[in-house]
């Protein structure tokens, strides 16, 4: 589980086919005393990935076909910056939301520019996925915890602060590019409990 929170900025060393899975290689920012073991979970870009080896310089991590087909970690290359954040400790402060680390959808960028102050970027999304949003509500975006400002049928909106620029990927972005998304997990769980009551309604 985590919050949203980005904690560090990644540099991508290289993504390999191996034998029996990808190895996504990361410039590793964490230091040894920062409780990091083999068999941790760490999300890359919002993506929960379970770290398999970790040298001093180097975080190493094994992913699926389907990671890569359902992510936007497929599209990166070497040299990348990607958004890190550790699994939140029992006893941690909830500033952003729940994050479970796994991707919904990838969301296209069409439009990332400057107004005012701070930065307004909008997101395309599939329309079957709109219900899950509202104005005011969260969304992770490549595991950046942000709030919703607006809500169309095939998109979204939300405003970075200078803050979240300096301190994840999210500045290094362009119109056309893909973010990995995923939807707060509440509306996901009300969705289920609600749907089979409304199917016998309607019957």
């Amino acid at each position: 589980m985590f919050t949203g929170i980005v904690e560090e900025v990644g540099q991508i060393i290289s993504l390999q086919e191996k034998k029996n899975a990808w190895e996504l290689r990361i410039a590793n920012p964490f230091s040894s005393a920062d409780g990091l073991e083999q068999g941790a979970s760490i999300s890359v870009n919002g993506c929960c990935l379970t770290l398999c080896e970790q040298a001093s310089e180097v975080a190493i991590f094994e992913l699926l076909e389907e990671t890569l087909q359902k992510t936007n970690l497929d599209g990166l290359s070497n040299g990348s910056m990607v958004n890190l954040e550790r699994a939140l400790p029992a006893n941690g402060r909830l500033g952003g939301h729940f994050v479970s680390g796994h991707v919904d959808t990838c969301g296209k960028i069409q439009i990332f520019e400057e107004q005012g102050k701070n930065l307004y970027l909008q997101v395309e999304i599939p329309e079957s996925k709109s219900r899950y949003l509202v104005d005011k509500g969260s969304i992770a975006v490549n595991g950046c915890s942000l709030t919703v400002c607006d809500v169309l049928d095939q998109s979204f909106a939300v405003w970075l602060i200078p803050h979240t620029l300096a301190k994840t990927n999210l500045a290094s972005l362009n119109a056309g590019e893909f973010l990995n998304l995923e939807f707060d997990m509440l509306a996901k769980y009300v969705e289920k409990l609600v749907t089979p009551t409304m199917e016998n309604l309607t019957r």
